[in-house]
C-alpha cells in the first residue's frame, strides 16, 4: 500500500475520531416558570470543550420541576406544579415524544393526584411511570400506552404520618419515588414522615402493593428527600433535607438495615443549609450530595463495606444547587443553581469535581436530564 494512501486513511479516521469526540451531548433542563423561566430547555454540552448552550425552549408547561427520559430515549415525562387557577388538581404529569432532532412533541397529561408533584420516574422497560406529590403527600402509578402517552393513574396511595419538625413535618410530604430493576420494587422517600415506603409493582393489577417490610424509618427529623441505590442493590444512600445528613442502609432483598448516618456539611458550619440531590459516581467509588445554603457539593468516598468518608466540599459557583447530573461520558458534573439562574460545569478529576469556568445562564434551573 502506498504511503499516501496510508496517510489518507489515517487522516480520515483521525478526523472521524475528533468529530465524534466533539459531538455535543443533549440534555433537558426543568425550571420554575414562577421564577422567570419559560418551560423545558433543550441544551447542548460539548464534553471536549466544556461548552454549554441553550438550543430550544418548550413552552406551555408550568413549573416543569422534574424530568425523566426513557431508557430507549423515545419519551420524556415531566411533572408540572401548576397554580390552582390554571390546574384545579394542583399538579400534573406530562408525556412527550422526543423527535430525532431532540424536539419535544406533547402527547398528553394526567392529573398527579396531589398538589406540588416534585418527582417522576419511569420503569426500565418504559411500561410504567410513577410520581411523588410533595404537597399532596401521595404517590401515583401510571400505565404507559404503546405510543408513550399515559393512561389515567391506576394506583394512588396517600402516605400517613408526621415527624418532630413542627414547621416541615406536620403530615406526609412525598419527595421522590423510584423503580428498582430488581424484583419490581418501587421505593418512595417521604420528608414529612421520616420514612422510606417500600412497594412491589403488581404488573397484572397495575398496582403498588406494600412490600414485606413496608416502611423503613430514618432518624427523627431527618426529612428524607432523594436516594441512590448501588448497581448491585447492596446499599441505599438517602439524603436528608432537614438535618443535612446521609443515611446509609444495607439492602438484603426487601430488608433495609441502617449502618451509618453522616453529616453532609463540613465540621463547624453553623449556617442554614438543606440537602437536595444525591448521585453515585459511574464507578460507584464516590457519592455526591448538593447543599443548598452552604452552596456546595459534598464528596464522599465509599468503602467496600458501603460506609462513607467525607473527602471534600466543592463550591458550586452559584446559589441554591437543587439538582445536578453526571454526563454520559462520566467525566463531567453539571449543577443546576436555582437562585443564581445558572448551570455550572465541573470536570471530575479522580472523583473530585473541579470547576471548568464554564456556565450557562438559564432562569431558575432545578433539574438536569441527559438524553
Amino acid at each position: 500500500m502506498k504511503k499516501s494512501t496510508i496517510f489518507f486513511i489515517a487522516a480520515f479516521f483521525l478526523t472521524a475520531f475528533v468529530n465524534a469526540q466533539e459531538t455535543p451531548e443533549k440534555f433537558y433542563a426543568g425550571t420554575f416558570t414562577s421564577e422567570g423561566a419559560e418551560g423545558i430547555y433543550r441544551c447542548s454540552f460539548n464534553p471536549s470543550s466544556g461548552e454549554i448552550a441553550i438550543e430550544q425552549v418548550f413552552k406551555g408547561i408550568d413549573n416543569p420541576n422534574f424530568l425523566r427520559i426513557t431508557a430507549d430515549r423515545k419519551y420524556l415525562y415531566a411533572v408540572s406544579r401548576a397554580p390552582k387557577a390554571v390546574d384545579p388538581d394542583g399538579g400534573a404529569v406530562m408525556a412527550y415524544a422526543i423527535s430525532a432532532d431532540g424536539s419535544l412533541v406533547f402527547l398528553n397529561k394526567q392529573s398527579s393526584h396531589g398538589e406540588d408533584p416534585c418527582y417522576v420516574d419511569v420503569s426500565s422497560d418504559g411500561k410504567f411511570v410513577a410520581v411523588a406529590n410533595y404537597g399532596g403527600g401521595s404517590v401515583a402509578l401510571y400505565p404507559v400506552r404503546s405510543d408513550g402517552s399515559l393512561e389515567p393513574a391506576s394506583s394512588v396511595i396517600l402516605h400517613e404520618g408526621s415527624g418532630p419538625n413542627k414547621a416541615r413535618q406536620t403530615r406526609a410530604y412525598a419527595h421522590s419515588i423510584r423503580f428498582s430493576d430488581r424484583n419490581d420494587q418501587v421505593i418512595a422517600a417521604d420528608l414529612g414522615t421520616d420514612k422510606l415506603f417500600l412497594y412491589n409493582l403488581d404488573r397484572k393489577e397495575q398496582k403498588l402493593v406494600p412490600s414485606s417490610q413496608a416502611k423503613v424509618s430514618l432518624p427523627p427529623g431527618s426529612g428524607p428527600r432523594h436516594f441512590e441505590i448501588t448497581a448491585d442493590h447492596s446499599f441505599c444512600y438517602v439524603v436528608n433535607e432537614l438535618l443535612s445528613t446521609v443515611t446509609v442502609f444495607r439492602m438484603d432483598g426487601e430488608k433495609f438495615t441502617e449502618i451509618q448516618n453522616i453529616s453532609a456539611l463540613p465540621p463547624g458550619f453553623t449556617g442554614t443549609s438543606y440537602c437536595a440531590d444525591v448521585h453515585l459516581s459511574p464507578d460507584g467509588k464516590f457519592l455526591y450530595v448538593s447543599n443548598r445554603g452552604h452552596q456546595s457539593v459534598a464528596v464522599f468516598q465509599r468503602g467496600n463495606d458501603g460506609l462513607l468518608a467525607a473527602v471534600q466540599y466543592v463550591p458550586v459557583e452559584g446559589n441554591w444547587p437543587r439538582n445536578f447530573a453526571i454526563d454520559p461520558s462520566g467525566k463531567f458534573m453539571l449543577v443546576a443553581n436555582q437562585r443564581s439562574h445558572n448551570i455550572t460545569v465541573f470536570r471530575l478529576e479522580n472523583g473530585i469535581p473541579v470547576f471548568t469556568g464554564k456556565e450557562l445562564k438559564i432562569p431558575a434551573p432545578v433539574c438536569i436530564s441527559f438524553y
